[in-house]
């Protein structure tokens, strides 16, 4: 791929996340989603993020009829895995969520996994992770901070779920043609595999492509709503 376009995409995908970050402060609130009698949708962002990030996919699938939740208790998510999946999983049983939608985005995506494996995961219907790196990306190894450098792959939580396949018959990965923090992408052996003409790590998220994917497993979804 030419280095100019992934320059340049580059730029795109970290002006959006600027502006998504921007957009955090806005007067949108995480109740405004849970209206709906669809199949009950979970978001997680990635780390930094907080869930405003999700809301071009939350917006399509309220709209289709969907409740979707937030879990606030994570902020901008920048606890290990396992303990966030905990917080996922003790959500779900506070709320009495069945037959649960995983939305995820990057690291999201190996919490929602992590969640999935446990046995309070059976509330887990399915998931869509967007952009996540399943197989951990080259950057980690170069990052200042340990919840950066916990996306190596030899990272022991990283390769647990790695060798871990049971659950990824129910999980789908929506990728780009380039990802700008996970240039090894985000291929799952066993999953669900989508790769969309998009190139970057966060502008996935606002793609039409993405969305079609995301109300299709919700579509294709049997779980129950709520009880």
């Amino acid at each position: 791929m030419p280095l100019l376009r992934r320059a340049w995409w580059a730029v795109l995908d970290w002006w959006y996340a600027a502006r998504w970050q921007l957009r955090s402060t806005g007067p949108t609130t995480a109740e405004d989603y849970r209206t709906g009698t669809g199949q009950p949708v979970v978001v997680v962002p990635g780390v930094y993020e907080t869930w405003h990030f999700m809301r071009p996919l939350m917006d399509a699938l309220h709209d289709a009829g969907h409740p979707v939740h937030v879990l606030p208790v994570l902020r901008h998510n920048l606890r290990p895995v396992p303990e966030s999946a905990r917080e996922v999983l003790a959500y779900l049983e506070e709320q009495d969520l069945r037959g649960v939608l995983v939305v995820a985005h990057s690291k999201g995506g190996l919490i929602g996994k992590y969640a999935m494996t446990l046995p309070e995961g059976e509330r887990i219907d399915r998931m869509v992770a967007v952009s996540t790196p399943f197989g951990g990306s080259v950057y980690a190894r170069l990052a200042p901070v340990p919840h950066l450098r916990a996306f190596r792959a030899a990272d022991p939580v990283l390769a647990a779920l790695g060798r871990d396949l049971a659950v990824n018959a129910r999980i789908t990965s929506v990728y780009g043609v380039f990802d700008t923090l996970i240039p090894g992408g985000s291929e799952l052996a066993g999953a669900t595999n989508v790769r969309v003409p998009v190139g970057g790590h966060f502008r996935i998220l606002g793609a039409e492509q993405t969305r079609a994917v995301v109300l299709g497993a919700a579509g294709a979804s049997a779980g129950p709503a709520a009880g």
